[in-house]
């Protein structure tokens, strides 16, 4: 992006009342910011909590089990393993690409014998919130749907962009140079996961606060609404280096090597692995952690 760098601040938006189907979002958001001390300025970005959105936008299921939603979801197993409590873990890709446990689906602070799913496209809920927000305010601004997933090899969670609007999701440094004038080559900065993150310090989990507001990062505003949104951010196909767990890599493996060599072992179940150390329980939390 290249402009000069300054003070970044960030707060939880006050006044979001409970989000029941149906609700104008895009208004209720409004009147929060219209109420509150700092205002608007041009440059501000929103980070709004997906539960929101998925309640506005009615997707709240009445499952069975939660584990019925999950499998509805689910566009590919990664890897499954037992958790502590003897429940099924299982880190699988959604219809969004993106990798972690539960496809997305939580059930908490949502009504008993229901669950809630991801927006059903974020990049469109934050296209439509960013460009109400626009035309209400009259200045430019970012909006980020964002939603709480774990990290391979990183213990815990930590909030993601998973709809983007109204400004870049990552800065490309491609081609500019270090301090000591090497090119950089590779160095592409998700700047929408580092502000979601942002947004969730100021958030917190369970404070009732589900919308935030990080001003200092007007560079990274568009005058478009319609930019390439956080869909294009997963790894998938070719691009996904890292497309099964590990026991399930190694079993996979196992059985391409004995339908080659004409049969003989049977098949090893996850955590057997020879020389393996994995924990099963908490072998998937890396992946997908809990919601």
């Amino acid at each position: 992006m290249g402009a000069s760098r300054g003070a970044v601040s960030a707060w939880a938006l006050d006044g979001i009342p409970e989000i029941v189907p149906g609700d104008a979002l895009a208004a209720v958001i409004g009147d929060a910011l219209a109420a509150s001390a700092e205002g608007v300025a041009a440059g501000d970005i929103l980070v709004i909590t997906s539960k929101i959105v998925s309640k506005a936008e009615g997707r709240i299921v009445h499952a069975g089990t939660r584990e019925d939603a999950i499998t509805a979801e689910t566009v590919r197993v990664v890897a499954t393993r037992p958790g502590p409590d003897g429940s099924l873990v299982r880190i699988v890709e959604n219809r969004l690409g993106i990798v972690g446990a539960a496809a997305g689906v939580d059930a908490s602070n949502t009504a008993a014998g229901t669950v809630l799913l991801l927006p059903l496209d974020p990049d469109a809920s934050a296209r439509a919130l960013c460009a109400a927000l626009r035309a209400r305010f009259g200045v430019p601004l970012g909006v980020l749907v964002s939603d709480t997933l774990g990290r391979a090899w990183r213990i815990g969670q930590t909030d993601i962009a998973i709809g983007a609007a109204g400004m870049a999701v990552v800065d490309d440094l491609r081609g500019s140079v270090d301090s000591a004038g090497r090119e950089l080559q590779v160095t592409i900065p998700v700047v929408a996961d580092e502000i979601a993150g942002l947004g969730d310090l100021v958030k917190g989990k369970a404070s009732g606060h589900p919308v935030a507001v990080v001003r200092g990062m007007g560079r990274l505003v568009t005058a478009e609404v319609d930019t390439p949104g956080a869909r294009a951010l997963p790894r998938t196909g070719e691009a996904d280096m890292f497309r099964l767990g590990t026991d399930e890599a190694y079993a996979a493996g196992f059985d391409d090597g004995r339908a080659v060599a004409g049969g003989g072992a049977s098949r090893p179940g996850p955590g057997s692995r020879p020389g393996s150390d994995a924990h099963p329980a908490g072998a998937a939390q890396p992946a997908g952690g809990s919601r």
